[in-house]
């Protein structure tokens, strides 16, 4: 069975953007974009890839994204249909019409979605790009989670995970830090 990994940036306060979706506080450097295409470069959008010159490596953690309706809003946003096309993309919504084909738009248990897709025979894992909501609610699905932590603190904002009061533990499995501040912190379930 393939796992699932929520591969996410976060400002010392646990947000994963600010109160109007704001991602634009997060500072970047060099060494850390290299990082982002080499390590994770299956998580970045298409037009990122391409802009890196990454865009013809084949995927080595992933074949699949889920996210939420807000996660993909910014792409819809600005014409873009399909902003992981080298990934299947499924985007959990009750309202939203499909825009693309190759865009799995549905309404369908989060749950009992991923766990169909983690059941697929396939070498690559499934990437949780978020958002919070959608985090908690699949949080017994998640294997793995990749926290980009940012040194910025929002105050307020859209959180990591919205879910109740549910102390879940994951293990460190290993941690890098970068020029900009930024520590990348990687915890597998135990």
């Amino acid at each position: 069975m393939r796992k699932m990994t929520y591969y996410i940036g976060t400002t010392l306060d646990g947000f994963i953007a600010g109160p109007d979706d704001e991602v634009d506080f997060f500072p970047l450097s060099e060494e850390f974009t290299r990082f982002m295409a080499t390590d994770f470069g299956d998580a970045l959008p298409t037009h990122v890839r391409r802009a890196m010159g990454v865009d013809e490596t084949p995927n080595a953690r992933f074949d699949t994204i889920v996210m939420g309706r807000r996660t993909y809003d910014p792409a819809l946003a600005l014409g873009v249909t399909n902003p992981y096309a080298h990934l299947r993309t499924v985007v959990f919504s009750r309202t939203l019409m499909p825009a693309d084909p190759d865009v799995e738009v549905t309404a369908a248990d989060p749950v009992a979605r991923v766990r169909e897709l983690k059941a697929e025979d396939s070498p690559h894992d499934v990437y949780l790009a978020g958002g919070g909501a959608l985090a908690g609610l699949l949080l017994d699905e998640i294997d793995r989670v990749v926290v980009k932590k940012y040194p910025v603190v929002a105050g307020s904002g859209i959180p990591a995970f919205v879910t109740g009061f549910r102390p879940t533990s994951f293990a460190l499995e290993q941690v890098a830090t970068f020029d900009n501040g930024c520590a990348v912190l990687s915890y597998a379930r135990p």
